[in-house]
């Protein structure tokens, strides 16, 4: 059964950090608040820290703020392109960069199935769980064996939650997402993705580059966020 148009969701929106500490002090400084507590992801060799950034127009969304864990070691290729050195390298001196988000749908099996129709493969289906401090969150997840975001991070990593969404015990933040775009030489082939999974309200556009844009309002003001890519 393919997804309804309107089953699909922006889950939440992935900036990569040097460094754990390196992301708080950044969540801080340029969002004016501290994120929560996250997890260690086992699979994959990450961490995170948690911030909520639900509104009216995605009331789940969350701000994931993801290092690789230094202590871990993957039992595969890392999820978001986070094996990619000179992705690495570009945060490690230039600092946080929003490089992906995640779409959130009903079915993964029906989403990648949407999306091998359009000619992309999201993956293998995984599942996945890390405890956090409120208990154990467990998932599904798309992520290819080579562990590579597609259309250049443009077309989203997809989830299927357990039981329990992290949003649910997120404290509020004064954070909330405003509006996503997307630019991207192939914008056709990236609004058929979109479409093929139902994911709605995200613009796309156009573009000789890849980028994503991210509008926030923040306890200091309306905040954009672009990836340039």
């Amino acid at each position: 059964m393919n997804p309804s148009p309107s089953s699909a969701a922006l889950d939440h929106l992935v900036v990569l950090v040097d460094t754990l500490a390196q992301g708080v002090a950044w969540c801080e400084t340029t969002l004016g608040v501290t994120p929560a507590p996250g997890g260690e992801h086992a699979l994959f060799g990450t961490h995170n820290r948690l911030l909520a950034i639900g509104g009216p127009a995605w009331p789940r969304a969350y701000l994931e703020i993801i290092a690789v864990d230094p202590a871990a070691t993957p039992a595969r290729r890392r999820w978001f392109d986070l094996d990619d050195a000179a992705l690495r390298e570009a945060v490690r001196v230039h600092g946080p960069r929003l490089i992906h988000w995640v779409a959130r749908v009903p079915e993964l099996a029906a989403a990648s199935v949407a999306w091998a129709a359009q000619g992309l493969d999201a993956g293998d289906i995984l599942a996945a769980s890390r405890m956090t401090p409120r208990g154990l969150l467990q998932w599904r997840i798309a992520v290819r064996a080579d562990g590579r975001r597609l259309l250049d991070g443009c077309a989203p990593t997809l989830i299927e939650w357990g039981a329990v969404h992290p949003a649910a015990s997120l404290p509020a933040s004064g954070v909330t997402l405003q509006s996503l775009g997307l630019r991207h030489p192939q914008a056709a082939a990236l609004q058929g993705a979109l479409a093929a999974i139902g994911v709605p309200g995200i613009a796309v556009a156009a573009a000789d580059a890849a980028a994503m844009q991210v509008r926030l309002a923040t306890p200091r003001g309306e905040l954009v966020l672009d990836s340039g890519f």
